[in-house]
């Protein structure tokens, strides 16, 4: 097994598809949504049009900028919901794309990092020093993966 830690952040570099802006759709509430960023960041205003209109965008950069556009009204619980979000649209991209469990399960047990350096939040922040919760969500659903054989 590899223990050796992955690092990953751009779509075109190793791994790149556990970014969230890779094209990779979900089905999630009903609408099919281009990458998980594009339904991650229009949960920040579910139940508005800011929702669908953050769905529709071109590209996930676009639907990243949306959604951190302060503009736009923020659901007040969205501190609190943030993490089950994010869990709920990895856990559905790799349930949808058997290619992307795969390359999920084959990483083992190595500590899985989101190499992003103005993140401290989701990545690893620029020293190192982040939370990595997008990488600790990867490695949640790499275990569900583990214990429930597939989601296939």
């Amino acid at each position: 097994m590899n223990n050796q830690a992955i690092y990953f952040y751009s779509v075109h570099a190793p791994h790149g598809s556990f970014s969230n802006f890779s094209t990779h759709g979900i089905s999630l509430k009903g609408v099919w949504w281009p990458t998980t960023e594009h339904f991650f960041q229009a949960q920040k205003f579910a139940g508005t049009p800011h929702e669908e209109a953050i769905r529709l965008a071109k590209t996930p950069k676009q639907a990243a900028e949306m959604g951190r556009d302060r503009r736009r009204p923020l659901r007040a619980d969205w501190e609190q919901v943030k993490d089950d979000i994010m869990r709920a649209a990895v856990r559905e991209k790799f349930r949808t794309h058997a290619g992307l469990r795969e390359e999920l399960l084959a990483t083992g047990d190595a500590e899985i990092v989101e190499n992003a350096p103005g993140d401290y939040y989701w990545g690893c922040g620029a020293d190192g020093s982040g939370k990595n919760m997008l990488g600790k969500i990867l490695m949640e659903i790499r275990e569900e993966l583990r214990t429930s054989g597939s989601y296939a």
